[in-house]
C-alpha cells in the first residue's frame, strides 16, 4: 500500500490547534469516476473545519484495507461491509459506522454474444480479491440463476479499470466493474445486468472501524465522519467542483465522459447517500448472504457490526458548521 498524500491541514477547532495533533489514517478504494463524491468530506478544507488532519492511503481492495486496519495501520477505511462481518463473526471486532454507498453502481459487464448467466459455464469472470465485493456480487448472481461456482473461473484482476481491460482484450469474458465504463464501452461489450438491478439490498461501501480505535479514538472519529458527511452533502450540490476532484484524483481526462456519467446516474438512483446512514437492514441481508456462500459459519448479532452513535453525532456536528 502506498500512501497518496497527507492532507496538510492546520485549522483551528474551538479556539485549539488541534489539526497537528490530531491525525486521522483513512484507506480508500484507488480513485476512479466516483473519487470526487468519495473524496469530497477528506479534502477542500473539510477535515480542517473539524480540527483534524487526514491521512489517505490507496488501497487496491477493501480486503487489504481490513488487513490494514486490523494491523494498525489504519483507523478506518472505506470498503464493502463484508469483509467486516466476516471478521466479527470470527470474534474479530470490526464496526461499520456510516454508509455513503447503500446501493452499487457495479454491474456484471459481458462479451456481447452473451445473453444470458448461465452462458458464462466454463468461461472467466474478472473479480477483485476473494471474498471483497466484485466476488460476492459475482457469485450471489451465479446462485440466482443456479449457476455452481464451479462451473467458471474466476480471475483476480484487482481494479475495476483493471478487470474492464481484461474483458475488452478477450483475457476474460465477463468482469464485475462501476457502471461508469457504460459510457465508454465498445460495442461488442455490454453490460448484462446492473447491480442496483438484480440485488438491491446489496451494499457497496461503507465506513469500517475497529472496536478498539473507538474506544481510544471517538472524538476522532466523530470529527472524521463529521467531515465526511458534510464534504457529501456539499458534493451532492456542486457537480463542476466535485468533477474536477475525480479529475485531478483519478487522473481522467476532460474529454472523458465517465465523470459526468457516474456522478448523474449515482444520484438518480440513489447509489449515493450523503448522510451516511447505517444501512442496518442491508448489513443483516448480506450477513444472511454470506452465510449461505459459507463465507460466515458463525452468523452474530448484526447489532454488533456497527456502531451508529458515532454517524448520528457526526451528523449534528456537521450541522453546526452549515
Amino acid at each position: 500500500m502506498k500512501k497518496l498524500a497527507a492532507l496538510s491541514l492546520c485549522a483551528l477547532f474551538g479556539g485549539q490547534a488541534l489539526a497537528q495533533e490530531r491525525v486521522w489514517r483513512h484507506g480508500v478504494i484507488e480513485p476512479k469516476a466516483d473519487a470526487g463524491l468519495i473524496m469530497a468530506g477528506l479534502q477542500g478544507g473539510f477535515p480542517e473545519k473539524f480540527g483534524l488532519k487526514v491521512e489517505i492511503l490507496n488501497l487496491k481492495s477493501d480486503v487489504l484495507g481490513l488487513k490494514a486496519l486490523l494491523a494498525g495501520e489504519l483507523d478506518s477505511y472505506e470498503g464493502g461491509p463484508a469483509g467486516a462481518i466476516t471478521a466479527d463473526s470470527r470474534g474479530v471486532d470490526v464496526k461499520v459506522i456510516g454508509c455513503a454507498w447503500p446501493r452499487i453502481p457495479h454491474g456484471l459487464f459481458v462479451r456481447a454474444d452473451i445473453t444470458d448467466i448461465a452462458q458464462l459455464k466454463g468461461k472467466a469472470i474478472a473479480i477483485s480479491a476473494p471474498n471483497a465485493f466484485p466476488d460476492l456480487l459475482a457469485r450471489a448472481a451465479l446462485k440466482k440463476a443456479g449457476v455452481s461456482p464451479d462451473d467458471v473461473t474466476f480471475a483476480n484482476l484487482g481494479s475495476d479499470s483493471d478487470r474492464f481491460k481484461a474483458l475488452m482484450a478477450n483475457v476474460v469474458q465477463a468482469s464485475v466493474s462501476s457502471g461508469e465504463f457504460l459510457a465508454v464501452a465498445p460495442p461488442d461489450v455490454k453490460l448484462l445486468f446492473a447491480g442496483r438491478d438484480l440485488m438491491p439490498q446489496f451494499l457497496r461501501n461503507c465506513v469500517m472501524t475497529s472496536g478498539k480505535t473507538i474506544a481510544s479514538k471517538r472524538d476522532d472519529a466523530v470529527r472524521f465522519m463529521a467531515a465526511e458527511i458534510a464534504g457529501s452533502r456539499w458534493a451532492v450540490t456542486h457537480k463542476d467542483e466535485v468533477m474536477k476532484i475525480t479529475r485531478d484524483a483519478a487522473g481522467i481526462k476532460a474529454d472523458d465522459p465517465r465523470p459526468e456519467f457516474v456522478f448523474t446516474e449515482s444520484l438518480k438512483y440513489g447509489d449515493f447517500d450523503p448522510e451516511m446512514n447505517v444501512a442496518k437492514d442491508k448489513l443483516a441481508w448480506l450477513q444472511n448472504l454470506l452465510v449461505e456462500t459459507a463465507d460466515v459459519t458463525k452468523p452474530v448479532d448484526i447489532a454488533k457490526t456497527y456502531d451508529e452513535t458515532i454517524r448520528k453525532d457526526a451528523a449534528v456536528l456537521a450541522d453546526k458548521i452549515e
